[in-house]
């Protein structure tokens, strides 16, 4: 099993618990960087994998699936963390291993342990408070979109369509014991709660 762990910030108090678990019983540790390896340095000897930071196409494929290479050997004998800075599904070097390691060995079960990422470490440390509907970009064209406190997810979702979106998931109460995940379009409620969200894509 492969489980990208959010590392936070870069404040070693700003690790969850759960992350803190993962990285003591995991049997392999991973990071990206030097930063995320000092993180972990007091639960886990990591080692770092080098993702540099190039356009060249080609030579970051072959990057990509030499790191995949051996994480998946690891991954396929025991519990591999893949440590990083933030939040693992948001701008992350996770997100690409994923690609390539469900690609390449679909076999090895993945899991993910959120991290606080730039966007809530952002409002914190700034005293900003994010009240409405808001945008995050890097620069590149729109193609997500979450929609929080989806009361009416199948109306939602017909908005989305509407809009250019064509992959839907709903999810309601995450992490918690009543926790639901649905991925089939057709299969998505007319009503949901407070705690839903309607995530669309592209």
């Amino acid at each position: 099993m492969l489980i990208g762990v959010g590392l936070g910030p870069g404040d070693p108090e700003l690790l969850t618990l759960k992350a803190v678990d993962v990285l003591k019983n995991s049997d392999k540790v991973y990071v990206p960087g030097r930063m995320a390896k000092d993180l972990v340095a007091p639960y886990a000897d990591a080692e770092i994998l080098e993702f540099p930071m190039i356009r060249d196409i080609e030579v970051l494929n072959a990057l990509w699936k030499e790191n995949a290479d051996r994480v998946a050997e690891e991954a396929r004998k025991g519990t591999v963390a893949f440590g990083l800075i933030g939040d693992p599904n948001f701008f992350s070097t996770y997100s690409h291993l994923k690609k390539v390691m469900r690609k390449y060995y679909p076999d090895v079960e993945l899991a993910t342990v959120p991290g606080i990422s730039s966007i809530t470490s952002f409002a914190a440390r700034t005293d900003v408070a994010v009240e409405s509907s808001f945008e995050v970009s890097d620069g590149s064209e729109v193609g997500y979109k979450i929609h929080l406190k989806a009361t009416q997810p199948k109306a939602i979702v017909k908005q989305l369509e509407a809009e250019g979106y064509t992959e839907f998931i709903f999810a309601e109460r995450l992490f918690s014991d009543n926790e639901l995940i649905i991925r089939k379009k057709e299969e998505i409620p007319e009503e949901g709660n407070y705690f839903s969200i309607i995530y669309g894509k592209k």
